[in-house]
């Protein structure tokens, strides 16, 4: 399995995600803007994703909420910026447990070869914000996504993909 890297680099308010896919771009893109493929890789393994709207074009709109074992709900909304397409994906990104810390964030889907090198770049307002998603454990849950998103698009790879 590929390794996620994450980057955050001190004094830019940026978070780098990069993780290279045994996929086609086409199969990427979908997980990120169909619904019922989202949420199946989308946050940690032990939470359960709920999408209340999900408009992937032009100045659509999206929210979704992650529940725990316990009850407890942490909502995410945004808006995307131009319409998503196998060129990226361009969206704002809040978390509603700290409202007015949106960050804007850029996905892009290189093919080398048959392979698909993902990469999420994530700028935020200030270092600060920043430094308090690094520091909310984020580095798990993306990590987690990650394999998950692995695992969903290498059960959608066509048998002559993988066998070639």
């Amino acid at each position: 399995m590929a390794k996620t890297t994450i980057t955050a680099e001190p004094g830019v308010p940026t978070i780098v995600i990069t993780r290279e896919f045994d996929a086609p771009r086409d199969l990427l893109f979908r997980a990120h803007v169909e619904p019922d493929l989202l949420v199946r890789w989308l946050g940690p393994r032990d939470l359960t994703m709920a999408i209340d709207h999900f408009d992937p074009r032009h100045g659509g709109t999206w929210r979704y909420t992650h529940r725990d074992a316990d009850g407890n709900e942490y909502g995410f909304h945004g808006v995307f910026h131009g319409t998503p397409s196998l060129d990226g994906i361009l969206q704002t990104w809040e978390f509603e447990g700290m409202p007015g810390h949106a960050s804007l964030e850029k996905v892009t889907f290189e093919e080398r070869g048959g392979r698909t090198l993902l990469r999420q770049v994530a700028v935020y307002q200030s270092v600060e914000d920043r430094d308090g998603m690094v520091a909310s454990g984020m580095e798990g849950g993306v990590n987690d996504s990650m394999d998950r998103l692995d695992e969903l698009v290498a059960g959608m790879v066509p048998v002559a993909h993988r066998e070639g």
